[in-house]
């Protein structure tokens, strides 16, 4: 992952041009490019993105796989990619063509070049605003880590690898864990 030295600002982000091809995520006001997700990492999440559309009400949630900003903070700015997230429309905040606010589901698939430290940052920036719930998906294990907000802290409540699995605040979505992985 390839970082800046200068420091930006959250109005200095807002001027930046949209990036094409490479993902870039703005952390603690230092820019982060990461390449593109290869290509088992984004099957599995479009299948989960289609299994969970599938049983949700498009005119009232919305299930993003694309290349979007989560605004964590403005000052420094921090601003993330989610694989997916999940948001109810009454509930998102959007400014400045960002959603400002906490999806009810957020998905990230692990890769090898999670390290713990960049881990455990990711989960205390979704844990700041208050993401009720957080999956980390592992392509190689076939296993979901299922964290929720208790007490205002990202808990693990358990990683499982088959039967049926939903979001915590949208229980019509349960889906089977093994069809991510088809």
């Amino acid at each position: 992952m390839a970082t800046t030295t200068k420091l930006v600002t959250y109005e200095e982000m807002l001027a930046m041009p949209e990036a094409h091809g490479v993902i870039e995520e703005v952390i603690d006001g230092e820019i982060h490019t990461m390449p593109p997700n290869k290509l088992p990492n984004a099957d599995a999440v479009e299948n989960l993105a289609d299994l969970l559309r599938a049983r949700l009400d498009r005119k009232t949630v919305r299930v993003f796989t694309a290349n979007f900003g989560l605004v964590i903070r403005k000052d420094p700015v921090t601003c993330r990619v989610p694989d997916l997230a999940v948001f109810v429309k009454n509930n998102m905040v959007v400014l400045d063509g960002y959603i400002h606010s906490a999806p009810e589901l957020v998905v990230e698939v692990l890769s090898p070049s999670n390290t713990r430290r960049n881990l455990k940052r990711l989960l205390q920036d979704y844990e700041s605003i208050g993401a009720p719930d957080v999956w980390l998906l592992s392509r190689e294990a076939k296993t979901i880590e299922v964290l929720q907000l208790v007490d205002g802290r990202l808990v693990s409540v358990g990683t499982r690898n088959s039967g049926q699995i939903a979001p915590k605040l949208l229980p019509e979505a349960a889906i089977g864990i093994e069809a991510i992985w088809v």
